[in-house]
């Protein structure tokens, strides 16, 4: 599996999500809770996700 990534808009590295993408989807999780475990979404449930962020839908 990928390694987790700290997302860009992150400050300082500890306030935000991680992710790490893999072949059947991505996983995510809090970088202050990391404890808690993750989120799995599938490929197409991330894909949407991310085609919404770049149409700026949410």
């Amino acid at each position: 599996m990928n390694e987790w990534r700290t997302s860009s808009y992150s400050q300082n590295g500890g306030q935000c999500v991680e992710f790490r993408g893999h072949e059947s989807g991505a996983d995510v999780r809090d970088t202050k809770h990391r404890e808690h475990g993750h989120i799995t979404f599938p490929a197409s449930e991330w894909s949407a996700f991310l085609r919404g962020l770049r149409e700026e839908q949410f």
